[in-house]
């Protein structure tokens, strides 16, 4: 799924608006996680805290009865680079550390995390880590050629 302008926006749009409900002038939150609940007929992209209040909700016009049996794959990834692309914003929230944001499904099932906010925790990328095992072993073999 190639998200459209108008889709990015829209999920730009929502991130700020969650970081706008904990500003960095308040005192830090006890939150762990902030739940986004994506609805594939819909397109409904809600989020909450961990108490399940809703901090925002939209509708994104592309997603409305998407029939790809990967959606949530391809909403997570599309979702994970906007976070990226928002992490001042996402980073600066007062929430204590770590929390992270976590896409669930139509039933409410966790499907991915999404962007980890912490000092010490990265969460790496599956397409980074798509072929890691082939490339390691090709750089250790090389090594061990070096060596004799």
């Amino acid at each position: 799924m190639k998200p459209t302008e108008q889709t990015l926006k829209q999920i730009d749009r929502a991130i700020r608006k969650i970081a706008d409900k904990f500003p960095a002038s308040q005192e830090a939150s006890m939150l762990t996680d902030i739940h986004i609940h994506v609805v594939q007929e819909t397109g409904e992209f809600t989020a909450y805290d961990d108490d399940d209040r809703e901090i925002t909700r939209c509708i994104i016009e592309q997603w409305i009865d998407d029939k790809s049996g990967d959606f949530y794959e391809q909403v997570a990834n599309v979702l994970r680079k906007e976070f990226r692309a928002q992490q001042k914003v996402v980073e600066s929230m007062s929430v204590l550390r770590p929390y992270s944001f976590v896409l669930e499904s139509d039933d409410r099932e966790e499907q991915y995390e999404l962007y980890v906010v912490d000092d010490d925790t990265v969460i790496i990328d599956s397409e980074l880590m798509e072929h890691l095992d082939e490339e390691l072993d090709s750089f250790f073999n090389e090594l061990m050629k070096d060596t004799q």
